[in-house]
């Protein structure tokens, strides 16, 4: 795994980057939080996730709820990279089988995709979140992108920590998935379009693997 994969395997729990680590009966109880979170926006999306709903659920204060998440948008982004932290655990059992880096960081982004497709209001929800985000949320959302690339890292398989090209490359990656979401979610384009988009942008990694000797 690369230094840069291994930074992220283990994202900040609290919403502030300089919060102390949590006890673990607070990392229980953040763990009810977005268990219920994630509940709520699976039966009825964006809308459905009320704070107040989501405290009772969990078996928390309300004000509890806002010292773990100031807001909705922070709660739902914080589920987003708690999906994330599943599915690459997932990812990393059963890896991805292609030969080349591009083959194995396209099956890899479809296999989540299709995750996501699994649960259509759950996705609809964290993606809003992630467009509703200002600057206070930064820290959350940096972590979600911090794991998207880990991910697309872990299925590259380099040999050697990637160079600035190939870093380049997994950004408009992660942007082109993260637009085909957006795209199919909104229910303009197919599954068989997001498959093209995504396996026409994983070429890019091939054409920023350096020259070998």
């Amino acid at each position: 795994m690369t230094a840069e994969a291994k930074a992220v395997t283990k994202p900040a729990t609290t919403t502030g980057p300089a919060s102390p680590p949590l006890t673990e009966r607070q990392e229980a109880r953040r763990r009810r939080i977005l268990h219920a979170s994630a509940q709520l926006a699976s039966r009825g999306g964006f809308d459905a996730v009320q704070m107040r709903e989501v405290a009772e659920s969990s078996q928390v204060a309300l004000g509890t709820l806002y010292r773990y998440f100031p807001s909705k948008v922070h709660l739902l982004v914080a589920t987003m990279q708690d999906q994330l932290q599943h599915m690459h655990a997932t990812l990393r059992k059963r890896p991805p089988a292609g030969v080349e880096p591009a083959e194995r960081v396209a099956e890899t982004l479809m296999r989540a995709f299709r995750a996501l497709q699994r649960e259509p209001h759950l996705a609809d929800a964290m993606v809003r979140a992630l467009t509703f985000a200002d600057r206070s949320v930064s820290p959350e959302v940096d972590t979600v992108s911090r794991l998207t690339t880990a991910i697309i890292l872990d299925a590259m398989g380099l040999e050697a920590p990637p160079t600035a090209e190939q870093l380049s490359a997994v950004r408009v990656i992660e942007h082109t998935w993260h637009s085909a979401l957006i795209t199919w979610l909104s229910g303009r384009a197919s599954i068989a379009q997001v498959k093209i988009d995504i396996e026409t942008v994983c070429r890019l990694i091939d054409l920023t693997a350096p020259e070998k000797a």
